[in-house]
């Protein structure tokens, strides 16, 4: 299976809603961007159009693969003389003027389009029935792997680090982590940063690393004043790095909570970028309408709870990663705290559709289906699919599972544990980074005999 093989494969529009105000002082566009995220957006309006990155608003952050349609709000001004501008691949379009900057308040809904590819035929003729397996059970509101872009970049969860006070640590994860995934300046600019650690007298010769001026400023009028350095990261990715981790333990406080609920022949679970997530294939009626009313918190230090296996659930997660409440805070800064939020348990995807299978142009011999379904602010369309086509995943992509295996019901999943074997040897523990770089040995290896 795949999904996003080409951007419009992955076709986003932004439902919203604003009090047009004809002399008011954010002026709203319509964007039109693919293959970039809204931030990176943001950026490139920032500087093509001479506009500061704070008088810039939006309802929300969409993912960099796919396109997207989206408002943006600019205080101040319009960025030219005419109704449509662009800059690159991104196109805005005026569509009026509203008296406050933009936020999630204003989106009323998410509309998906996707093309899911390289289905075989009877992947294909199961689409059908799991549509309707979806609309009865709903989907687990899960944050998927796009809310987890530091750990995809093999950074960590840098709140980790904040919370310990160890802001040292934490800006170098941000600052000096290229990642092997990134073939960009930006990686450049990191992997100078990582070489270079401490001559902040130095200038990193890319581009891309004037973004991180006002973080470098500050360390070149104090070079030991870590914590004044991360605080000039931009407010939303400041957000974002304790969004991560507390997004993880929601994640795995639902867990939890769904294996106390729901019988385990009825969940199948599906790999993410942080691990495994649990999904039900089935639900009673009268469960059925207890856990779609149902909210689960994210986590902060004032955080209450009024049913006990919420409770449970919750703390459980949390100090399986070695926390309590009281933990919850990143210390002598006001500016990065964590907040208690209420999300909802599970997602019903509005007017979920798949037309009938058709060959697929860029998959010899293989089917595409198209589904089309809405989502409210803050749902994933991305679990969808793969809830929807939960038994068309490879499971042969990493060597090892996390948590339980995925793309099959649990009780079939999950295999009696073979007798320990007194001598056998340990295997191993190898990170990301080592198990790609002996694979690379291995193949040039392989290259190598193969010219002899």
């Amino acid at each position: 299976m795949k999904i996003k093989q080409r951007p419009e494969d992955f076709v986003v529009r932004e439902g919203f809603r604003f009090e047009a105000e004809p002399e008011g002082p954010v002026w709203v566009y319509r964007m039109d961007k693919q293959k970039v995220s809204t931030l990176q957006a943001l950026e490139r309006i920032s500087k093509d159009f001479g506009v500061r990155r704070r008088d810039l608003s939006v309802c929300g952050l969409k993912d960099k693969q796919g396109r997207t349609e989206q408002l943006v709000g600019v205080l101040g001004g319009a960025l030219g003389t005419s109704e449509v501008v662009q800059s690159g691949d991104l196109r805005l379009k005026l569509i009026g003027r509203t008296a406050q900057p933009l936020t999630s308040a204003n989106i009323s809904t998410n509309r998906f389009e996707v093309t899911v590819r390289d289905l075989s035929a009877e992947q294909a003729d199961r689409v059908p029935e799991s549509v309707a397996e979806v609309q009865r059970a709903g989907v687990v509101n899960y944050f998927d792997s796009q809310r987890f872009g530091f750990l995809k970049h093999g950074q960590g969860f840098l709140a980790r680090h904040l919370l310990r006070g160890h802001w040292e640590a934490a800006l170098k994860a941000f600052l000096a982590t290229p990642s092997e995934l990134d073939r960009s300046d930006d990686a450049k600019v990191k992997a100078f940063w990582r070489d270079h650690w401490g001559e902040w007298q130095l200038r990193a010769p890319q581009e891309a690393g004037k973004r991180y001026a006002p973080m470098l400023r500050r360390l070149r009028e104090d070079p030991k004043d870590f914590k004044g350095a991360f605080l000039h990261i931009d407010r939303r990715v400041r957000a974002m790095v304790l969004f991560e981790l507390q997004s993880f333990i929601w994640n795995e406080g639902v867990k939890r909570y769904l294996a106390a609920r729901v019988p385990a022949s009825d969940l199948i679970g599906l790999r993410y970028q942080a691990g495994s997530l649990l999904f039900p294939r089935a639900l009673p009626r009268a469960l059925r309408g207890e856990l779609w009313s149902t909210t689960f918190p994210l986590l902060a230090p004032d955080s209450s709870f009024e049913d006990d296996l919420v409770r449970t659930s919750a703390l459980g997660a949390l100090r399986a990663q070695g926390l309590e409440l009281r933990d919850l805070r990143v210390p002598d800064t006001h500016q990065l705290f964590f907040k208690h939020e209420e999300r909802p348990l599970f997602v019903v995807p509005g007017k979920l559709r798949a037309n009938q299978p058709r060959a697929d142009e860029l998959n010899r011999g293989r089917m595409k289906v198209n589904l089309s379904f809405t989502l409210p602010p803050g749902a994933y369309a991305t679990l969808v699919v793969r809830r929807v086509l939960w038994f068309a995943l490879d499971s042969r992509r990493s060597e090892r599972p996390v948590g339980r295996a995925w793309g099959r019901p649990l009780e079939e999943a999950a295999p009696a544990p073979a007798p320990p074997r007194p001598n056998a040897p340990r295997r191993e523990k190898m990170g990301f980074r080592e198990r790609q770089r002996r694979r690379k040995e291995a193949r040039a290896a392989n290259r190598a005999a193969a010219k002899k």
